[in-house]
């Protein structure tokens, strides 16, 4: 297997148009790499650089060692598994996994242990006789894994590979791609603007926006130190609350109630970050309270979400699914200050 290497990557379809901006990235050997963000981020354009079927405006892509701007795609030793699927629907699943290797010349033998030995370890062995329309969404999934598997590339690019599944096989195959990257040992790049598929299936996260890299960090750095209000706002569901507030020295003051920082911030005008979770019906002497007029009440069995209004600022909490609480009532909740996020207003970065 190898690393990738995007060394200060660019790509410009027109004076007015740029996908990627300066990207430096480093995927390292084996390692499961999320790149995250919504519709037209960049996200896409940077695996199809990398899989040959873009040109790069300006910088150097490295697989291992290797500069692979002006190589064919055909010879960067890499497998691309799409959102479609891509399966040839006239032939077998058996055919669609072996064709690669055929056009390669690999011998037929070698072909037949490879298709096998993959379609075991996927659960695809009942299958290989049948066409793609005879599979379900998951099947073809798991068809189009296999057909890279057999290929034994050095990384593997998965774009958005699971848009077309339902919410519940969405989950088994995020499950199963993680198991199968411990099994394979390989490197996988991952495409997705559902950010709950990139937490829970990342060694390390790259989030994209405008075409600029924000930040990359594990899922729980992330989650816990976002670089600026975007990252913040992007990671975690539901989102970060983003309150308003001045700042005098030591203390940010909201519409609705103020707060004791750890450090003064060099900030007049900042906005305070509050994750859902760090609004608590759990109230302590150490903690400052708020009073939130509730809205709107969400019980998902193991949560409970409040929407409603601090001072003037529209907030969610999220509390025990077993407090009794009605829309229309008045709550103390608790701030857990350990938690508290602090971003400079004018340029939205992080400064607590």
């Amino acid at each position: 297997m190898a690393s990738v290497t995007y060394d200060h990557v660019s790509k410009r379809y027109s004076a007015d148009v740029t996908a990627i901006r300066d990207l430096n990235l480093q995927v390292r050997d084996t390692e499961f790499m999320v790149l995250v963000g919504p519709s037209g981020c960049g996200k896409t354009t940077a695996l199809r650089m990398l899989a040959g079927l873009e040109e790069i405006t300006e910088g150097a892509i490295k697989i291992g060692d290797r500069v692979v701007n002006d190589v064919p795609a055909r010879e960067r030793d890499i497998a691309m598994v799409f959102q479609s699927y891509a399966l040839y629907p006239h032939m077998s699943v058996y055919d669609n996994m072996a064709f690669g290797l055929r056009m390669r010349g690999v011998p037929k033998r070698q072909i037949e242990e490879k298709v096998r030995s993959t379609a075991t370890m996927l659960g695809l062995e009942p299958l290989l006789q049948r066409k793609p329309r005879q599979l379900s969404g998951g099947q073809r999934q798991r068809v189009a894994l296999g057909r890279a598997i057999v290929r034994n590339p050095q990384v593997f690019l998965l774009d958005e590979p699971l848009s077309n599944l339902d919410a519940q096989l969405r989950v088994e195959t995020r499950i199963h791609l993680q198991r199968l990257h411990r099994e394979l040992g390989a490197t996988f790049i991952y495409v997705t603007h559902d950010q709950v598929e990139a937490m829970t299936m990342g060694d390390r996260i790259a989030v994209l926006r405008d075409g600029i890299l924000q930040q990359v960090a594990s899922p729980r750095d992330l989650y816990d130190h976002p670089a600026n209000m975007y990252v913040a706002g992007f990671i975690g569901s539901p989102k970060m609350n983003f309150i308003p507030v001045t700042v005098q020295d030591r203390t940010a003051k909201a519409s609705g109630f103020e707060v004791r920082l750890p450090t003064a911030p060099g900030i007049e005008k900042g906005v305070l970050g509050i994750r859902p979770e760090d609004l608590t019906a759990q109230l302590r002497e150490d903690w400052p309270t708020v009073e939130i007029k509730v809205e709107v009440l969400e019980v998902l069995g193991s949560d409970q979400y409040l929407y409603g209004k601090i001072g003037a600022d529209d907030c969610t909490a999220r509390v025990d699914p077993n407090l009794k609480v009605a829309v229309g009532d008045r709550m103390r909740l608790a701030v857990n200050v350990d938690r508290l996020h602090l971003f400079d207003r004018e340029t939205e970065r992080a400064v607590i």
